[in-house]
């Protein structure tokens, strides 16, 4: 399984256009099925406002911390959101009201987890029955947690998220490049781009049209001193574990290792065990994500002794120059003005 989505897909070079180009009949035929699928659907209309928080490329681009600073801005205006999530990694179809406290990441997955410590979280594989739950219990706004390529459930917003260091690579439909539909089928349905990173070189280029774009960046939580203590093994299994890794370079942090994993990976006693002794040897420290921290059980073993050990590198999303602003009138305007 790949651990990050494979390089040529972003690269320029002749090597990198020829394999976009063998693909390119395949994901013309997957950007034909996605068009079919969105006009053999009749979406669900929630009473609720619902915001979408998508991209337009597989591969992790900052969703959840997009989801997360949209329930805050919401809740500074007095809003009451909750977020509907798919529950990627876990068991459970729902709907299903997320106990941070209780669910274990093998039935919610690590996402449904970590978004329900900041507002209730409904997990449904059908999102329409979800809006409904949301519905019958108070909130007065739905966050959509992923789900852009999701028909079943209309949108009133679609904030999609864009890592500006990739930007949307060679702007081809998966498998010929990262693109989850044509471009043009996919702007057609978006609202604003958040730019999570300043755009680097031509993989950084958007050509989004007249979306608006609002530029944000990942940041550390809190004090960050502690990285430069000791050096520290990092270990995620995230949809681009570079990201973070060059998350903690930038704020101090001195490497013994660096292990990436696969996205979602759920942790076995072996790796847990390999991970607690390469830290030991090299006198570092385990610094994970909160998402891949969620994942790791509790137990008596080696798995519960590598959650004691990890310590967790928060980062929440800043939004620079009028970013917060512009944002602020988007929401807001899903609201009547009769709204609290």
């Amino acid at each position: 399984m790949r651990l990050e989505p494979p390089g040529w897909w972003y690269g320029v070079h002749a090597s990198d256009r020829l394999k976009a180009a063998l693909l390119e009949p395949v994901g013309l035929l997957y950007g034909a099925a996605v068009k079919v699928l969105f006009a053999r659907t009749t979406p669900y209309r929630s009473a609720l406002p619902v915001i979408c928080i998508g991209n337009f490329t597989v591969g992790g681009a900052g969703k959840t911390p997009l989801a997360l600073a949209v329930a805050g801005m919401l809740r500074e205006m007095e809003h009451a959101p909750a977020f509907l999530t798919r529950g990627y990694g876990g068991r459970l179809t729902g709907p299903h009201w997320v106990d941070a406290e209780r669910d274990e990441e093998g039935d919610v997955g690590d996402e449904a987890l970590l978004l329900s410590r900041a507002a209730p979280t409904v997990l449904a594989r059908k999102r329409p029955d979800g809006a409904k739950a949301i519905e019958a219990r108070g909130a007065d706004v739905i966050i959509m947690d992923d789900g852009f390529q999701n028909p079943s459930l209309a949108k009133d917003l679609a904030l999609i998220a864009v890592d500006g260091r990739t930007g949307l690579g060679n702007g081809r439909v998966f498998p010929a490049g990262p693109l989850r539909a044509p471009l043009a089928f996919q702007t057609a349905r978006a609202s604003a781009i958040v730019m999570i990173g300043a755009p680097g070189g031509e993989a950084g280029n958007i050509a989004a049209g007249e979306l608006p774009v609002i530029e944000a960046s990942l940041q550390a939580c809190g004090e960050t001193g502690w990285l430069t203590v000791q050096p520290i093994v990092a270990f995620t299994g995230i949809g681009r574990p570079g990201k973070f890794f060059e998350t903690l370079k930038e704020n101090g942090a001195k490497f013994a290792a660096e292990i990436p994993f696969p996205d979602h990976h759920g942790f076995t006693r072996p790796e847990a065990a390999a991970l607690l002794a390469r830290a030991e040897n090299s006198g570092a420290l385990l610094v994970t994500t909160e998402k891949d921290w969620m994942r790791i059980p509790s137990d008596n073993g080696p798995l519960g002794a590598l959650k004691d050990a990890a310590r967790t590198f928060p980062v929440a999303l800043r939004f620079s120059g009028g970013g917060k602003t512009a944002l602020a009138a988007q929401l807001q305007a899903l609201f009547p003005k009769t709204s609290r």
